[in-house]
């Protein structure tokens, strides 16, 4: 008998109120009956959504308390709340564990709702993980990823009956190494507790992985890479959480962890940074030059400060007011599928990421099944015309989502797609240091940071970046002054070594300006910070700096899974559900 066909139905009781439970198809759900038997609210939830489901009277929070009764059982379920109302804030609903105990006339009826319930899951839900891997950053963030995955994490995955190897990072890609190069059969996926750069780790692990397993060479910038299998989850415990907040809508670890006990799976395209033929990163949120590289590295000297060394980093390198030269060449994606400015957002169930898998992955049986997928030539780099543009730049971006965080809601493209097979490529030309202020403060208010004159966006299949011959010279001459920069500042244990004297006449050196500098005229705002503008930046890819300026990016489709669903409309589904024809109560998602 098949699974849609079954239906159970019986009086319970909650508390003290009695209820008709309803378990029919693809729904569990319980309706209040009042003296006369008529029918009130009703209340329904997925089994998709049900965490599960257990004998007796449960608890697990605040500590997990078992009371093993007759009659009883007890059901762990998802449960929305609005983002504004909650701590987690964002963009999408927050998750919660909702608990009801349902008491039942007789010890068989209970029995039977058990066993019908427990059946249910393992039918509509079979691609559920039962054995992760999870690594933990314990140094990342306000360092609290540790006390986040044993007081919040690991009680709901006993509860789901997952089962979990627990690595406690101590070195940095150590994770990454872990899963090049440990055996890692029989986990269903990978989770990260951290940040951005605990994620970065695993997901250059599974990609590197996957590659090495398929005989694909990663240094190639034209080959097609294999997708890759094993899930990755993001529990937020780091500095940023920028792939978390994108994917999820909201920064709070139980919303994460409900969606990999739920299996949830989200498509999310890879961009490869290669630097002539060797691959230097994979991004899935910004690969950004000028006024995003220049932040980054102005942070790394000021890691002492935490989180807040971004805003003061950001505050100098505005205040310096520099711009750079370069050579951007890229390939238009189809402006007929879609475009940043169309004013779409990407969202649970998007249409133009569906529409995507389809050609992605032609030959694939399933469009839901990631297993034995073979990509298609349709993101070939050899297909299209190439643009080349010139100029001088405040910055230069490239992001494969909306690389959205709590302070920038809408994030960099307001309309860019998880799971499209593109990129959305935003030129920022040299402009007077007010303009450039409007465009940052832009980020954070609804207004459209592509409405002005001297920003352009454009969807990308893949870029290349250099630079002009001239600012190759200043870049090396650069590059020695920068080594003399980093003797000057290094640790006070190696400066006693040698004398303040020498210590002075090293730092005269590493300031002093070439003739050829002392004939150019300094912009005034940078005046105020540096004595001399660098000839070229650096890259930020995904909060790690490049060392080459010269890249070389490719957008990868789909190329790794989510445990997410991407951001779910606050004014979704979940929000209201109606109910089979032939119930006249009031049906409502548990909310």
């Amino acid at each position: 008998m098949e699974i849609d066909s079954v239906r159970v139905e019986s009086s319970v009781w909650v508390g003290r109120k009695r209820y008709r439970a309803l378990l029919s198809g693809w729904y569990f759900s319980w309706t209040e009956l009042d003296k006369k038997n008529r029918e009130k609210k009703t209340i329904s939830v997925p089994i998709g959504e049900v965490v599960a489901v257990a004998e007796g009277q449960v608890e697990i929070q605040p500590q997990k308390r078992v009371e093993d009764t007759d009659r009883d059982f007890t059901l762990f379920y998802v449960k929305r709340s609005s983002s504004s109302s909650s701590s987690g804030g964002g963009r999408g609903p927050t998750w919660s564990l909702g608990r009801t105990q349902f008491s039942c006339p007789s010890r068989d009826l209970r029995d039977q709702w058990v066993a019908q319930l427990k059946t249910a899951l393992k039918t509509h839900c079979p691609s559920r993980p039962h054995r992760l891997l999870v690594f933990i950053n314990p140094y990342g963030g306000k360092k609290g990823a540790k006390q986040i995955y044993h007081s919040l994490v690991a009680p709901l995955f006993e509860l789901a009956g997952i089962s979990s190897h627990v690595v406690v990072t101590e070195r940095a890609n150590q994770a990454r190494d872990h899963i090049l190069k440990k055996d890692l059969t029989g986990f269903d996926g990978v989770i990260c507790v951290g940040g951005d750069g605990m994620f970065s780790e695993l997901l250059h692990g599974v990609i590197g992985r996957t590659q090495q397993e398929a005989g694909i060479s990663e240094h190639d910038p034209t080959v097609m890479l294999q997708p890759c299998d094993l899930h990755i989850g993001i529990i937020p415990a780091g500095s940023t959480d920028c792939v978390c907040f994108a994917t999820v809508g909201v920064i709070d670890p139980v919303s994460s962890t409900l969606h990999i006990i739920i299996g949830d799976s989200q498509p999310l395209d890879v961009c490869s940074v290669h630097h002539q033929s060797t691959l230097v990163r994979y991004s899935v949120s910004l690969v950004g030059y000028g006024f995003y590289g220049d932040v980054l590295a102005e942070s790394e000297r000021h890691r002492w400060m935490g989180p807040l060394r971004y805003d003061y980093s950001g505050c100098l390198v505005y205040l310096c007011n520099r711009s750079y030269r370069g050579i951007v060449q890229y390939l238009p994606a189809d402006p007929q599928i879609s475009s940043p400015r169309d004013n779409t957002r990407c969202l649970t169930g998007c249409r133009v990421c569906s529409e995507s898998t389809e050609r992605l992955f032609p030959h694939s049986d399933s469009c839901n099944s990631l297993y034995s997928r073979q990509p298609s030539q349709y993101s070939n780099e050899t297909e299209g015309e190439w643009v080349t543009v010139e100029g001088k730049f405040k910055c230069v971006a490239l992001t494969c989502m909306s690389s959205s965080c709590p302070r920038s809601p809408k994030g960099l493209s307001p309309s860019a797609h998880l799971a499209d097979g593109t990129g959305d490529l935003i030129l920022v030309r040299d402009t007077n240091s007010l303009a450039f202020l409007t465009y940052l403060h832009r980020h954070t208010t609804k207004q459209d940071q592509f409405d002005l004159p001297f920003v352009e966006v454009h969807r990308v299949k893949a870029v290349h970046f250099s630079v002009p011959l001239d600012e190759d010279d200043d870049y090396e001459e650069d590059k020695q002054t920068e080594n003399i920069s980093e003797d000057v500042l290094e640790v006070p244990e190696k400066q006693h070594e040698g004398s303040v004297e020498s210590c002075q006449d090293r730092s005269k050196q590493c300031f002093a300006k070439s003739p050829r500098d002392r004939g150019k005229k300094k912009d005034f705002m940078c005046g105020l910070c540096c004595s001399k503008p660098p000839a070229v930046s650096v890259w930020n890819c995904d909060g790690e700096i490049l060392p080459h300026p010269e890249i070389s990016c490719r957008v990868h489709g789909q190329l790794v899974r989510l445990f997410a669903r991407g951001i779910e409309d606050e004014g979704g589904p979940w929000k209201c559900h109606e109910g089979s024809r032939n119930y006249k109560g009031r049906w409502v998602l548990h909310t």
